[in-house]
């Protein structure tokens, strides 16, 4: 084995963390192989090399113990602790736990109480009904897994990125490529740019009088692993994080042009052509052609391409062809949501569930992220996590936070708790303990796959509870790795509607849900919506804040880009 690469360190880390999982191993260690695997794959620099040198630890994530299991990889081929781990367990074992509703606590269930060690070996036993008689499973969970495995074996592992590590990726190669001698401006495209869930590849628009010395320069990044041959307007590269990259390098008047076609979509650009030919033009990404007079105008800036079609401005994370340019050409787009009209944040968690930090540091790290008030939501008693708070441990949370909030000069620190909906629609704290909090939201977190009637009336159970402030991540998706449960949204909205209760916009990557579309519906039945992180770190309350050249988005954005008149609850 040569030289590993970062994506060949980061699977051998989340291998390691899957198996210390499968084996009974603390939720915090567990949690530390999946941070140090995703800061590895984040990196994009050699992290074998920075393991060499001794610097391994310079990443966030990256302590004495995985620095030592990088440099073993690296020098020796091998990490001992996988090794032995591996030898544990049976090889299909681990690939099991890669299918969306599985994990690997069910996939253990799985291998020691029915003999499943394959792919091959559940979709058998899915085919017998097997799995369907054990409890916790039945029929539609049996059948979710029989779909997530032959799917698995058809295409194998996402080859789809979430937006968070998309944008990480990014913005380090941008910075290095806008610090070229020659280059001018180096700006992310495509659906990253629009905020999209999830991003196959990258798209990069640079500026240079040269485009052809500075696509040679490109391939020589240190960032860059390998590299197609340079062309005189573009370059495809790879990064050590495993990222392709398309980058494409025009001259400053068609810096527009170019940024314009290649951020997208497929659907807004169609349309855009279609209504630009209705008006004597045809767009591209080299200009915009005047069909009477044959003169093609060349755009420095996308406002411009949009002011040649007599419109206003259209932000990327609305150009998705759901009926944007109508209103751009009536003036009525929506003001998208950003990081500073967020003024605090209700959902977050400590080390007294599985959390990273404490009380004091997760309120630290809000208040230094600009917030004016949080609240505390550790996982109840039936969550599975291993450290959920039991109703004692939560009245001695409620005393501490209590006390805590008194000595905060300037913030406002809550205590609330994220409270398990039970299949049958309770809540697992008693009602009394729940009237002394002062926030309640409520999420499904266990028996994902009840048919939609029966998930629905759940919900609505919780809604309708007069202690449950909001309702969490409605839908339970989780990106790349699960999808939603079924259930009946207009039910739903309604309650909510009806009740007051609030419904959550989970910020946090791996889940962004309520979706745009669910929002949108949300936000017409007249149903408040809150913005939370779902901060598991003190760092996950800066985290989603992506800095552009040309202005400051937030990551909320892509979500609630189409919610008119959305307020980001205060409290």
């Amino acid at each position: 084995m040569g030289t590993p690469t970062n994506s060949q360190i980061a699977a051998a880390l989340d291998e390691l963390g899957d198996l210390y999982e499968l084996d009974g191993a603390s939720i915090h260690r567990i949690i530390a192989y999946r941070n140090g695997a995703r800061a590895v794959r984040e990196t994009s620099v050699s992290v074998a090399e920075l393991a060499l040198a001794g610097r391994a630890t310079e990443l966030a994530g990256i302590g004495a113990t995985l620095q030592e299991k990088i440099l073993a990889l690296t020098t020796d081929g091998a990490i001992p602790a996988l090794e032995k781990l591996r030898a544990r367990f049976p090889p299909g074992l681990v690939e099991l736990t890669k299918l969306p509703g599985l994990g690997p606590k069910r996939a253990r269930r799985l291998y020691e109480e029915l003999g499943i060690d394959s792919l091959d070996a559940l979709r058998s036993a899915a085919q017998q009904g097997r799995i369907s008689a054990l409890r916790g499973f039945g029929e539609r969970a049996e059948q979710a897994l029989l779909e997530a495995a032959e799917t698995y074996a058809r295409t194998g592992p996402p080859t789809r990125m979430l937006l968070s590590r998309a944008l990480a990726v990014g913005d380090e190669l941008i910075h290095a490529i806008g610090a070229v001698k020659g280059c001018g401006q180096a700006v992310l495209a495509g659906s990253a740019r629009r905020m999209a869930e999830t991003v196959k590849d990258l798209d990069i628009v640079a500026t240079a009088d040269d485009p052809a010395v500075l696509a040679a320069a490109v391939a020589a990044l240190p960032q860059v692993q390998d590299s197609s041959t340079p062309g005189t307007h573009a370059v495809r590269i790879r990064t050590h994080s495993g990222v392709s990259v398309d980058v494409r390098i025009v001259t400053d008047d068609q810096f527009g042009d170019a940024l314009q076609h290649l951020t997208g979509s497929k659907e807004h650009n169609v349309a855009l052509r279609e209504y630009a030919v209705r008006r004597g033009l045809h767009i591209s990404e080299y200009g915009v052609l005047e069909d009477a007079t044959g003169l093609t105008h060349r755009c420095a800036s996308e406002a411009e391409v949009y002011a040649l079609l007599s419109m206003d401005y259209i932000e990327p994370e609305l150009r998705e062809g759901r009926g944007e340019i109508e209103a751009a050409l009536a003036g009525t787009l929506p003001r998208l949501v950003r990081a500073s009209d967020l003024k605090g944040d209700l959902h977050c968690h400590t080390v007294a569930s599985d959390g990273t930090a404490s009380m004091q540091e997760m309120a630290a790290a809000a208040a230094a992220a600009g917030y004016e008030y949080l609240a505390i939501t550790d996982h109840s008693a039936s969550m599975g996590f291993g450290a959920d708070v039991s109703a004692d441990e939560l009245r001695r949370q409620i005393e501490r936070a209590r006390e805590l909030d008194g000595t905060l000069e300037g913030f406002r620190l809550l205590i609330g708790s994220e409270v398990n909906i039970l299949p049958d629609g309770s809540l697992d704290y008693p009602d009394a303990l729940l009237a002394e909090l002062d926030w309640v939201v409520a999420s499904v977190h266990t028996s994902f796959r009840m048919p939609a009637a029966a998930m629905t009336g759940r919900i609505l159970s919780a809604i309708e509870h007069p202690s449950v402030d909001c309702i969490g991540h409605l839908s339970g998706r989780k990106l790349l790795e699960r999808e939603p449960y079924e259930f009946d949204l207009d039910a739903v909205l309604e309650a909510a509607a009806r009740t007051g209760t609030m419904l959550e916009i989970n910020a946090n990557p791996e889940r962004r849900d309520l979706n745009e579309h669910h929002a949108q519906a949300a936000a017409q039945a007249g149903i408040r919506l809150v913005i939370n992180c779902d901060a598991h770190r003190p760092g996950g309350f800066s985290g989603f804040a992506v800095h552009r050249p040309a202005a400051a988005h937030a990551c909320w954005t892509w979500l609630i880009s189409w919610v008119v008149g959305v307020r980001a609850c205060s409290g």
